[in-house]
């Protein structure tokens, strides 16, 4: 009976190691699949009568492939043709006559350039090549069709992947690169995002003030923005435009992001001696106490605000 027992317990280790193998093996024969499958679409974007094809399943199935960033940086003449399908819109723009076919593939081109600004190995590539400059007249535009509303939010979308915080032990949660905020202080990235905070589409609006606020957690970022009253103002009255429309439109992924840019803010002696004076009032008067009852995180940093500002206020 106990070799039996012994024999059966053996054979049904085998069959696990078995059915372990052929697991094993079905994943490698997918990946093996996939990876020949990245490598037909990347070889489609060379040829110009399928790239459109390429551009389109490669943008679409982009998080399949972990690999995706590093095999477009480093092919061959690929970065190059993705800058010429993004600047063959130019025309396109002034006067306005991007049709929605152009705007969906240069938005594909796009969503590709954005896989290889979010990648950790190929991020300071993309940004030594100034290649985010090529975007900016998409983020000049000013149309409120859909193609351009489309263009606008997907270039913002690039530049939020180069911004995305990194693991950091700062309390808050800043661990973007000080070379990214630097090199996009040195362009002018603030007046286009701030443009689009007060007159974008919803998305758009969210992406940009996403961009704007990670450039103030960083501290060069902030003293930046804080050196000059001319900055200080651009911002402040930007974001209380904002203040005054969520007033209306109650949007609380908006309100988050607006609390938290006049909470950075007022780590600044300086801004937070003006925020003293400027503040909007429905931050202060509990207009959002209904909107914010359920974001804890949101109420906290407004009334961590408030209290930095009275604070303030009883030290002067």
């Amino acid at each position: 009976a106990v070799a039996a027992a012994a024999a059966a317990h053996h054979q049904q280790q085998h069959q696990v190691a078995v059915q372990q193998q052929q697991q094993q093996q079905q994943q490698q024969q997918l990946l093996s699949r996939d990876e020949e499958t990245l490598y037909q679409l990347v070889v489609e974007l060379i040829e110009p009568h399928t790239r459109e094809h390429g551009l389109l399943e490669l943008s679409k199935r982009r998080e399949q492939f972990d690999d995706l960033a590093l095999v477009l940086w480093h092919s061959f003449g690929i970065i190059a043709i993705l800058i010429q399908e993004i600047v063959s819109v130019y025309p396109l723009l002034s006067p306005p006559a991007l049709t929605s076919s152009a705007s969906n593939r240069v938005c594909n081109a796009l969503a590709l350039l954005q896989c290889v600004a979010s990648h950790q190995e190929t991020r300071a590539l993309f940004l030594s090549a100034h290649i985010p400059l090529i975007l900016y007249p998409f983020l000049n535009t000013t149309p409120k069709t859909r193609p351009f509303e489309y263009l606008r939010l997907t270039s913002l979308g690039v530049i939020g992947a180069l911004v995305k915080p990194t693991p950091s032990p700062s309390a808050y949660g800043a661990g973007d690169s000080t070379e990214v905020i630097t090199f996009l202080l040195s362009t002018e990235i603030i007046p286009l995002c701030l443009r689009i905070m007060e007159s974008g589409s919803e998305l758009s609006k969210i992406v940009a003030i996403f961009i704007v606020q990670k450039i103030l957690l960083d501290d060069v970022g902030l003293s930046y923005i804080c050196q000059t009253y001319e900055r200080f103002f651009a911002v402040g009255t930007v974001l209380s435009h904002m203040v005054n429309q969520l007033v209306e439109t109650q949007s609380v992924r908006l309100l988050k992001h607006v609390v938290r840019c006049y909470l950075r803010l007022s780590d600044n002696p300086k801004a937070r001696q003006a925020l003293r004076q400027c503040l909007p009032e429905p931050l202060s008067d509990g207009t959002f106490s209904q909107v914010l009852k359920d974001d804890v995180t949101t109420k906290r940093c407004l009334a961590q605000l408030l209290l930095n500002l009275s604070e303030d206020l009883g030290s002067s």
